[in-house]
């Protein structure tokens, strides 16, 4: 998807930058042309402000975005979802960021979640940043238990899919 997006903004890298950046953090786009996130609307020149462009860029974006059939569905349907990561200490749960060798090889999450189930963790959330959108892809696991085994983070260690793990 993201090779279409590309060609469909290759002529406005500005643009290109706003589509980026909407994606990376689940913002849609509603019937009107504006940006929204679950439903509320986010002003164009906030957008703007935070990848330095300017609003009616943000504007002409999100009117070009709801011109494209294709691009109309993904994001008039488009949702965010909470990140339980930065808030899991006070929550009293775990945190484990794997990076991939390849984000593109098939088995990185089931592996990786074999190893916690192995382990008898309770996984409150997953999730994988799109290798096509990140520069440096990851996959993080936030688990109930705090602290976590250290046979667990030498089990993910040992995944031969495995480039880096953080704790």
């Amino acid at each position: 998807m993201w090779a279409d997006i590309s060609r469909e903004f290759a002529d406005s890298p500005s643009q290109g930058r706003v589509v980026r950046f909407l994606l990376e953090n689940g913002f849609g786009i509603n019937e009107e042309g504006r940006i929204v996130c679950n439903g509320i609307e986010i002003p164009a020149t906030h957008i703007g402000r935070a990848i330095e462009t300017d609003r009616r860029v943000v504007d002409a974006t999100a009117r070009r975005i709801l011109e494209n059939p294709e691009l109309r569905e993904v994001f008039i349907r488009m949702r965010a979802a909470p990140d339980l990561s930065r808030v899991a200490e006070a929550l009293g749960l775990s945190v484990i960021t794997l990076f991939p060798k390849d984000a593109h090889q098939k088995g990185i999450v089931g592996a990786a979640v074999k190893v916690l189930v192995d382990h008898d963790l309770t996984i409150r959330q997953i999730f994988v940043t799109d290798p096509y959108l990140a520069q440096e892809p990851k996959l993080v696991m936030i688990v109930d238990e705090a602290p976590v085994p250290a046979s667990v983070y030498e089990r993910l260690r040992a995944l031969p899919q495995v480039k880096q793990l953080i704790i």
